[in-house]
């Protein structure tokens, strides 16, 4: 604006700009899951037969690889080896593709799908892996549905896609102890500080450093 008003420039490079206030990123761990927890989700009855196996399915793929509601809905038969015993996950604007491990829980799930629930699903000889009960291919929203009529295993929680995802992620940077880099390709994110922000404090860790530079006993 000054150069302007000094007749230094005639024209202003910003005026169009606009800065949008940063969203919030950081993980907070309480409000995360731990595996043991996550794995409830599978244990519960289903009200409609028709839908109980791939709605296991869907479950075990947002608790065991992590996966984005989109990149699950985007899933197609070719992309589920059983036979290698890997899932191809396409990229997206926000995620590279990577290949993950089907989990030694899911080899028979996923078989009981294809063989039963799938094949009364398919109408439309679909290639999608998950189809819905019109037939279709399911829909994101199918997906954060399903995940809201969990709400009741944990009430005071946020229990969501998201959270889910969140909490894959920070299981495996701090209880399994994946290495950071490993953790990105699994998680399929494009930057390693992304996946850095999910590294939580060690509190055992942190009442021992305290108690070794500022003991209590110092304080009285």
């Amino acid at each position: 604006d000054f150069l302007i008003y000094s007749g230094k420039i005639e024209n202003h490079p910003c005026r169009g700009l606009f800065i949008r206030n940063q969203r919030d990123t950081s993980v907070i761990g309480s409000d995360l899951f731990t595996a043991s927890e996550l794995e409830v989700l599978l244990e519960r009855e289903e009200r409609y037969s028709m839908l109980a196996l791939r709605n296991r399915v869907v479950v075990s793929l947002l608790i065991y690889q992590g996966l984005h509601s989109r990149e699950i809905c985007n899933l197609d038969l070719d992309h589920v080896d059983m036979d290698k015993g890997v899932i191809f996950v396409r990229s997206t604007s926000k995620v590279n593709q990577r290949h993950l491990e089907i989990e030694s829980k899911q080899y028979r799930l996923f078989a009981q799908y294809l063989e039963t629930n799938r094949k009364k699903l398919n109408l439309y000889d679909s290639k999608a892996f998950l189809l819905g009960k019109l037939g279709a291919r399911i829909k994101t929203e199918d997906i954060h549905y399903l995940i809201s009529t969990f709400k009741n295993v944990f009430p005071n929680r946020k229990l969501a896609p998201a959270t889910i995802r969140q909490s894959v992620i920070a299981n495996w940077l701090n209880k399994s102890k994946i290495p950071l880099e490993q953790v990105q390709l699994l998680s399929g994110q494009k930057w390693t500080s992304t996946t850095a922000r999910y590294k939580l404090l060690d509190m055992e860790e942190q009442r021992k450093l305290m108690n070794l530079y500022y003991p209590l006993n110092d304080m009285e």
